[in-house]
């Protein structure tokens, strides 16, 4: 069966749907192929809007264009979901791409791509090309491509830039500043990356951590010719509305991430103009248009979005450990370019490292460094008590005494 899936490089599963559901149009029913073989485990995945619960099993597959031969892969057959098939989207799945780290229910389910590169020997890069710049948000995502085991010359133009991965599970980069209008926003370089930065198709805005996101607006809001806008265009709550025969991109600045070149001493900027981060919405009045704002605030990560991905090329070469952009020939609005990359540029005004060194992304880790800490709280106590009580009421701790706290807190990471 021929199925549409949604390419999410901030997650690892693929999964697909496995029973009928009032939003989409197919599914795959297990029953009919000969194939397919029940793990019979259920994984269940949540993102930050939506999740969805399935049967973990294997079945055969083949890829339309580009490389021949079937190969067998883990697939889940999702059975229930909330807020993740919606209406109106024409996709009946998901396909994760990022590293083995982030599968459900464990890092030992080998991903789709992993398991392409084992069998089908081919070289551990893909890319994407996402387009709809300028375009009407319809929410069904259908626009642009992907390239397995290689990079296309036809869907960039100019030179490809490279900023290195910093952790392998979400495609983690390194953020080093942002510009408004050509502005620095003048922030530490840590608050773009404090929990983490990430390239994440599936996601549709560009989500900035809060104090990031309040910089952002205030610095638009000031660069920006509209007076008095409303505060909810900014928070997403309201849309703003031209007439149809106006074009108010003209009336926004454009916005620049600067990112860590494979040479650290070096950076690279992608910028987008207004056209992909003011966009249009369809359905709405005879003679108006209305737009949204394409940048939220997120309660922990930076995460690159379609927002910023539509204006690019973008390549994920694994092999290498790093993300590359280029300009997209499909990122253009009314006949003139919306994205832009420049460099190099020095990073003396930058630190030297702008991630945190200890990051702590998987569960059995935050178990293990709370279990550490209460550990080591137990011995600091009976320390002090031990110190704190007379000698003749001294008494030695045996095997037996030992308190040992197992409950902790452990972290879930969300997209």
């Amino acid at each position: 069966r021929q199925l549409n899936i949604l390419v999410d490089t901030g997650s690892s599963n693929f999964a697909v749907a496995g029973v009928p559901d009032p939003d989409v149009t197919s599914y795959f029913n297990t029953e009919l192929s000969s194939t397919y073989k029940s793990q019979g485990i259920d994984v269940t995945v949540k993102y930050s809007q939506g999740s969805w619960t399935g049967v973990l099993g294997t079945d055969v597959i083949t890829i339309p264009k580009g490389i021949d031969g079937s190969y067998t892969i883990n697939i889940a057959t999702i059975f229930e979901s909330e807020n993740f098939f919606l209406p109106g989207v024409q996709w009946h799945g998901i396909l994760g791409l990022a590293y083995g780290t982030l599968a459900k229910p464990s890092s030992s389910v080998e991903t789709f791509f992993d398991s392409l590169v084992r069998q089908a020997k081919i070289p551990n890069i893909f890319s994407l090309q996402m387009c709809g710049a300028g375009l009407p948000v319809s929410g069904s995502g259908t626009n642009g491509g992907s390239l397995v085991g290689g990079i296309e010359p036809s869907l960039y133009r100019g030179d490809i830039w490279y900023t290195p991965i910093k952790e392998e599970w979400y495609y983690q980069v390194e953020i080093l500043k942002l510009e408004v209008g050509g502005q620095n926003l003048e922030l530490d370089c840590r608050e773009y990356n404090a929990d983490k930065a990430i390239v994440d198709s599936g996601t549709t805005l560009l989500r900035l951590p809060q104090k990031v996101f309040s910089a952002v607006v205030q610095a638009i809001a000031r660069k920006s010719l509209v007076q008095e806008f409303s505060s909810g265009f900014w928070t997403g709550t309201q849309l703003a509305c031209w007439d149809k025969t106006e074009r108010p991109w003209s009336l926004f600045p454009k916005l620049s991430i600067y990112m860590r070149d494979e040479n650290s001493s070096r950076s690279f900027r992608i910028s987008i103009l207004p056209q992909l981060y003011i966009q249009p919405i369809l359905g709405i009045g005879e003679n108006l248009q209305c737009y949204r704002f394409g940048i939220s605030s997120s309660a922990n990560a930076l995460v690159i979005g379609a927002t910023v991905m539509e204006g690019f090329y973008v390549i994920f070469d694994r092999a290498q450990r790093r993300v590359g952009f280029a300009v997209s020939p499909c990122a253009e609005v009314d006949g003139s370019p919306v994205s832009e990359i420049e460099g190099p540029f020095t990073t003396e005004d930058v630190a030297s490292n702008c991630v945190s060194v200890i990051s702590f992304h998987e569960p059995v880790l935050w178990i293990a460094s709370y279990a550490l800490m209460s550990l080591c709280g137990i011995i600091l106590l009976a320390l002090i008590i031990l110190l704190l009580i007379p000698p003749r009421c001294q008494h030695r701790y045996t095997d037996n005494d030992v308190v040992n706290d197992e409950s902790s807190l452990v972290r879930h990471r969300w997209k």
